[in-house]
């Protein structure tokens, strides 16, 4: 008889104590200042760089670590764990990059990804607009073609690292279809302006972008006219949605182990908070939750590695799931730090705002509840 295994092979379980260990070490201590500076403090990305960590979706012939789906899991939810900007950094610079890999021509490959697979150049993905989120068919974004070059005008905002990333993945109608380019900061007429005051991830360093006659090769459109949202972005938007589901897990584990942590300190009515048996269920609670959004997230991402068609799914029932539960799991911690769950001096204030972010990005829980419904009913 052959049984079912669930359980992660000894290098992915080597990978998790090594993405441990450094968000540990260079993540953590600075997650605070990240985000009161609302800003990733450089040396952190170079340490990134140094770990190939911004590499870890790319395949090993750009320079890439080329994980396994479950092991870039991992690698998220640790960092998720440590600090949900810094994980934002990958998920947008790995969409970018995957997006080259399947989609774009040898000449953009071979340009564009061991610079992405190194860190010498970031990535970021620019779909959203002040009136487009959502709606992505929408965008007003508009590219025309003239000779050699592609003309862009429009107005992005929400772009996650649109302070810092050296390529962008822009999305505008072209010949009235939706379409994909490739965008380097220093295109002329191309400008942006950071978005300060976020409530939550408040380092991911978010900007809006300003296309005036914004002029770029005809070589940088990726894909073909057309395909940008039905083939480019949504592919894009799964590999996301994986990256910020997984993170979503490890930021609820902070709020478990600050939880805990403090539950065991701290003394109320003659006795250690955590022999009170409310605050026992509501521990038991998170762990009961964290674990089962952790399966659904090594669910999909074995999904992906054996190439099942229904990764997609899964893909969006783990990131509902956890997105939802980490806001739940995120109000229980601030309630057993009571006031001091809501001053800054305490990690779960941040963990709070962050959890409710993951709601909105890559899909909000009602975009997530459409699309489960309609592909199931």
């Amino acid at each position: 008889m052959v049984l079912m295994k669930i359980e992660l092979t000894q290098e992915q379980l080597n990978f998790k104590n090594e993405f441990r260990e450094f968000v540990d070490k260079e993540v953590v201590p600075n997650a605070a200042k990240h985000d009161k500076e609302e800003r990733l403090d450089p040396k952190i990305i170079e340490k990134l760089k140094e770990k190939q960590y911004l590499g870890s979706m790319i395949p090993k012939e750009y320079g890439g670590m080329e994980l396994d789906w479950i092991s870039i899991g991992i690698l998220n939810e640790e960092l998720g764990r440590g600090c949900s900007s810094v994980r934002s950094l990958l998920t947008v610079h790995g969409m970018v990059a995957l997006s080259i890999l399947k989609w774009g021509s040898e000449k953009q490959k071979s340009e564009y990804l061991p610079k992405m697979a190194s860190g010498e150049i970031i990535g970021a993905f620019a779909l959203s607009e002040p009136e487009a989120g959502s709606d992505a068919k929408s965008v007003k974004t508009n590219a025309v073609l003239s000779g050699d070059y592609y003309i862009l005008n429009g107005h992005k905002k929400w772009t996650t690292m649109g302070q810092i990333a050296d390529v962008f993945l822009v999305f505008a109608q072209c010949e009235g279809k939706p379409t994909a380019f490739l965008v380097d900061s220093k295109s002329s007429g191309f400008t942006r302006s950071p978005i300060n005051g976020l409530m939550g991830v408040r380092a991911s360093m978010m900007a809006e972008l300003y296309m005036d006659t914004c002029k770029i090769s005809k070589e940088n459109l990726l894909g073909r006219v057309g395909t940008g949202l039905s083939h480019i972005a949504l592919y894009c938007l799964d590999y996301g949605r994986y990256t910020v589901a997984c993170g979503c897990v490890g930021l609820a584990q902070a709020c478990l182990e600050e939880s805990i942590k403090y539950a065991r300190k701290r003394q109320q009515f003659g006795m250690g908070l955590i022999e009170n048996q409310l605050i026992q269920k509501m521990i038991s609670e998170m762990i009961v939750d964290i674990k089962a959004g952790r399966l659904l997230c090594y669910n999909s991402g074995y999904l992906k590695d054996i190439s099942d068609p229904d990764s997609i799914m899964e893909t969006w029932v783990a990131k509902y799931f956890v997105s939802k539960m980490v806001n739940k799991v995120a109000g229980d911690s601030v309630q057993i730090h009571g006031a001091n769950g809501v001053s800054s001096e305490y990690p779960v204030e941040r963990y709070l705002r962050d959890s409710k972010i993951n709601e909105i990005i890559e899909g909000t829980t009602q975009i997530h509840e459409i699309f489960i419904a309609n592909n199931t009913f």
